[in-house]
């Protein structure tokens, strides 16, 4: 069985499924005996866009001391949110009333995401990761999604291979909050690229098609899905407002509703594909149905509105506490007996 974990964008909503990372890492400790467990030891492939890129790099993110291991604990990952969430979602007075009349392109500076980005990951490279996985972004000048591969980096070199800040400030460049990022590989070839969510707030469908390409004879059946949302938004929009407002001023709304709608299609037609083969119970989809509690912006990061998101993913993870101890003993169960090889050895990197 090929287990997939998955992680939609939603910007410091990121907190939610962060949440549910901790608590899982947490119940695999305890369960398996083992105190350094961590959850890129029982899960095949990753995937993320936006926020859930940057969560999925730094649980594969090796660490310097020992290669072989994590660098962060899905706790420590959880706390670049929760202590780094307030500046990188800041401006000041005089950016914000330019950037409301359309004078500037994007909400917030890039450069303390940037150096947050680079505090974490340092001079880590894609090709570094401790196991496959695909980053979503878009690229502008091409008009053409670009998938930041693990193994492509690793088969295709330097000409693949990027920085893992500079993934992850690919990836999280959405539209109207931050600028478009120019990035280079270690090759040098420059990539103007766009935060994944204009085209995949869910990843798991690429996920999906990535895992059963590298495998020829891998079905669906033999695939599990761990799917964590950021939150479906119930906001409404009011008819007169759009129709009388400027571009520039429901342009965050635009973006809301346009990766609100992708991720829910996603998460539909997965659900579908797995019930048609009998296969149900092996797409699991994890996000709250509603944000009554919170505000649900994207950049909603001030300090009273990341405790009641925190709030809000541990609530996540009481409802869902049967769900994630069935979830952990078949983990382990798994893991236990799995052959000691490396499963990805027939992966081979698709062109773009």
């Amino acid at each position: 069985m090929k287990k997939i974990l998955s992680i939609d964008g939603g910007g410091i909503r990121g907190i939610i499924p962060g949440m549910l990372l901790v608590a899982l890492e947490r119940k695999l400790k305890r369960e398996s005996g083992n105190p350094d467990a961590a959850i890129v030891d029982y899960f095949d492939f990753f995937a993320g866009t936006s926020t859930g890129g940057i969560l999925i790099c730094l649980l594969l993110c090796p660490d310097e001391q020992n290669p072989s291991r994590p660098k962060f604990t899905a706790k420590e990952a959880l706390d670049l949110y929760v202590t780094h969430g307030t500046d990188i979602f800041k401006a000041g007075f005089f950016r914000r009333m330019i950037a409301k009349f359309g004078l500037l392109s994007e909400r917030y500076p890039s450069t303390t995401l940037e150096h947050v980005l680079g505090t974490y990951f340092g001079e880590t490279k894609l090709s570094q990761l401790l196991k496959p996985c695909i980053v979503t972004a878009y690229n502008i000048e091409l008009r053409k999604t670009h998938f930041f591969r693990q193994q492509t980096s690793i088969i295709r070199g330097d000409q693949r291979d990027f920085y893992l800040r500079d993934v992850c400030r690919a990836t999280s460049a959405a539209p109207t909050y931050f600028s478009v990022a120019e990035i280079y590989s270690m090759s040098g070839t420059r990539y103007p690229l766009l935060d994944g969510g204009v085209f995949a707030p869910n990843p798991s469908m690429s996920a999906l098609v990535e895992v059963t390409n590298a495998f020829n004879q891998t079905k669906i059946n033999d695939i599990s899905i761990l799917s964590l949302g950021t939150g479906r938004s119930r906001k409404s929009y009011d008819y007169e407002h759009f129709k009388k407002s400027r571009a520039v001023s429901i342009g965050p709304a635009l973006i809301d509703i346009m990766m609100s709608g992708a991720a829910e299609s996603s998460d539909f037609f997965l659900a579908q594909l797995y019930r048609s083969v009998g296969r149900a119970e092996q797409y699991i989809r994890i996000e709250p149905r509603n944000l009554h509690s919170i505000r649900e912006g994207l950049d909603d990061a001030d300090h009273s509105n990341i405790q009641k998101l925190v709030a809000l993913g541990d609530r996540m993870v009481s409802e869902h506490n049967d769900v994630l101890n069935k979830m952990v003993a078949e983990l382990i169960k798994e893991k236990e007996r799995s052959l000691p090889k490396n499963p990805w050895r027939f992966l081979y990197a698709k062109g773009e």
